[in-house]
């Protein structure tokens, strides 16, 4: 096959291996778009000129990309912020290779300009690489969706992504790009976030779990509750932002309409209105936490928790009790022996968990107040809610209680946004987190629609701003909904309660818990016997103040294979455990066969054998740890 111009060339790969960017760049009219022209610089190459900016250098596009590429030096996905005519791409893939470890997301705000880029140059090399991806105009968010699928196509994760920009297009459409990098710094804050939530609650999700285990064998999971609300009928979710307070005259019709679901932090603006939620959801692990059903019995209100909540929690006087899948590794290893829970999504907010469980139970749409991600009116709660409650009681002269709602608005890294009215509103780096992954819920659930009661909170793409009217003008349906709950609630005892279940379900909770105890135990052992290899090779340092790992001598180069054949068979070992999850919950896991994959040279052996008695001692310590609190069980 020949082809006559390089759009056939590149249109003709474009077609094979990006078929839906084949039908973006051929829409009729798209060619003729905008000031877009092109010069030759004077290198002879063309370069790109858009309502008179240069979007290239007029001396040397080619050498200004490869100086582009000279500036990467990490390892995670590279982002391009305006591709152009694919200068820097080109030098990028001439320094990185064609490998697809490492993928290159080209982001172009311009349609035109792409198809500009491909009718002017051959790019028929560069189309080929194996390791492109393409986001190209329309929902800033999209940047989200190629990282995930980095993420999800790497092995072990993704590191941080590396960003080149080009002046000239970012400058034309600057708050887009602007966007693109807040949705990329927001992707990016998600391991710090992990990290330091990991060392403030780490053991308490440890000591509330070993507490908790018995619930797992004694309560059903909320996978019994998929799909058990008919489509027609529509659910309530409730937040438990400041807009909430909007909502507080209407609760009472709201839910003679609708299934509702309430967050923990909401839950006391349904006592002050009289209304009973149908379910609240609880996940934080905090004590603080459980003081929100504080004096409140749920009678009438069934209770979705997480294996890991504060232990009171699960013994408050409610309805009924659900389990979602555990988040930790504790609660999952028991599960999976013995009951899987139905998994919810864990966006890092009790709000993300409780929006999925709507969802999962079946109606076509969910209205939604109070999930502002915001301080509109630089508020963070509504009013009422526990925190100001306890803000205000625990106020004094010299720290009142605007002092802490100061705290909240500031210590957050906060900044302004569009908010869903089209004004603006402040938010912070967290909550943003938050709406980056309810856009990516929203969009990956096309057949579901997303309301919102207000417009006053952060914008969220898929979410709809709806007024109370049209909910209020909903048909009421408490009757269908009350008979829809009871008879999933009568299916769930009678198949999960019967003695003969019970008794099948203890049986294999106490081989489980046999297990793991075994298993960490042994885990323990190994971690101890790397500690004591890797300090019988070391020795005191000059001063005299303790001990480090030393490199052996030349002589010495048999002895130190044997030394890290050793603890590649203990890290081999460890990963072959059913319980290395649970027992590296609170350390880094350890890396597998280090020794023997990496072999480092004897100048770099007090350096690694530092590093790895550390680990080896960390882990040990986290294993007793749960070891101790599993013994309190």
């Amino acid at each position: 096959m020949t082809y006559s111009t390089h759009w056939d060339r590149n249109s003709a790969i474009i077609k094979e291996k990006f078929p839906g960017l084949l039908e973006q760049l051929d829409r009729p009219g798209l060619e003729d778009a905008g000031d877009i022209r092109i010069e030759t610089a004077a290198s002879g190459d063309p370069s790109l000129i858009i309502q008179g900016i240069s979007i290239h250098s007029r001396r040397d596009p080619k050498r200004e990309g490869r100086r582009l590429a000279e500036t990467l030096n990490g390892t995670g996905p590279l982002i391009i912020l305006g591709f152009g005519l694919g200068y820097a791409v080109e030098g990028i893939l001439e320094k990185t290779g064609l490998s697809p470890n490492r993928p290159i997301i080209m982001v172009e705000r311009r349609a035109a300009v792409l198809r500009k880029a491909l009718e002017t140059r051959d790019l028929s090399s560069l189309l080929s690489a194996q390791s492109l991806i393409f986001v190209l105009g329309g929902r800033e968010d999209g940047i989200t969706g190629a990282l995930h699928f980095c993420e999800t196509q790497g092995p072990g994760g993704t590191p941080s992504p590396e960003l080149i920009r080009n002046p000239g297009l970012m400058q034309l459409d600057a708050d887009w790009y602007a966007r693109i990098e807040r949705h990329i710094q927001v992707w990016t804050s998600r391991d710090e976030v992990n990290r330091a939530t990991l060392r403030r609650f780490g053991k308490r999700w440890v000591r509330n779990g070993s507490r908790n285990l018995e619930a797992i064998r004694d309560l059903p999971g909320i996978g019994r509750l998929a799909g058990i609300v008919a489509p027609q009928i529509p659910t309530f979710l409730a937040a438990a932002g400041p807009s909430l307070d909007r909502i507080a005259p209407i609760l009472p019709a709201i839910h003679k309409r609708c299934v509702v679901v309430a967050v923990d932090t909401a839950l006391r603006l349904f006592t002050g209105a009289g209304v009973d939620p149908d379910f609240v959801v609880v996940v934080d692990p905090q004590y603080w936490n459980s003081r929100h059903l504080d004096r409140i019995p749920l009678h009438k209100t069934c209770l979705i928790a997480e294996s890991a909540v504060y232990p009171p929690v699960l013994r408050h006087p409610c309805a009924e009790r659900f389990l979602c899948a555990s988040l930790y590794p504790l609660g999952s290893f028991i599960e999976e022996r013995l009951d899987p829970k139905g998994r919810l999504g864990a966006g890092g907010s009790v709000a993300t968990t409780a929006w999925d469980f709507a969802r999962m139970l079946g109606s076509s749409s969910i209205w939604i107040a109070g999930l502002d991600l915001s301080f509109p009116g630089l508020k963070t709660h509504f009013k009422g809610a526990r925190f100001e409650e306890q803000a205000l009681s625990e106020s004094t002269r010299f720290s009142p209680g605007e002092t802490r709602s100061f705290r909240a608005l500031r210590d957050g890294n906060p900044f302004w946004a569009a908010a869903a009215d089209g004004s603006r509103v402040l938010t912070d780096r967290r909550l943003s987190l938050y709406a980056t992954w309810f856009e990516n819920r929203f969009h990956g659930t096309p057949g579901l629609r997303n309301y919102r009661l207000s417009g006053e909170g952060l914008a969220i793409s898929g979410l709809i701003t709806a007024s109370p009217a049209e909910l209020l003008a909903l048909p009421i349906r408490r009757e269908e909904i009350d008979h829809h709950l009871g008879s999933a609630f009568s299916r769930v005892h009678h198949d999960f309660m019967g003695q003969k279940q019970m008794q099948e379900r203890r049986i294999k909770y106490d081989a489980a818990l046999q297990e793991l105890v075994t298993g960490l135990t042994t885990i323990k052992s190994l971690a101890d016997a790397a500690v004591e290899i890797l300090q019988r090779t070391s020795s005191p340092d000059r001063t005299g103040t303790g001990k480090r790992p030393q490199p052996p001598g030349p002589q010495e180069q048999k002895g130190s294979c044997l030394f890290l054949k050793r603890l590649a068979a203990i890290d081999r070992e460890i990963a072959a455990s059913p319980v290395k999850d649970v027992a590296g919950f609170l350390v880094p896991p350890p890396v597998l066969g280090e020794g023997e994959q990496k072999n480092p040279p004897p100048e770099s052996l007090t350096r690694y054998g530092a590093s790895s008695l550390k680990r080896y001692q960390a882990l040990s310590e986290a294993v007793e740890e749960q070891l101790k609190q599993l013994g309190k069980h």
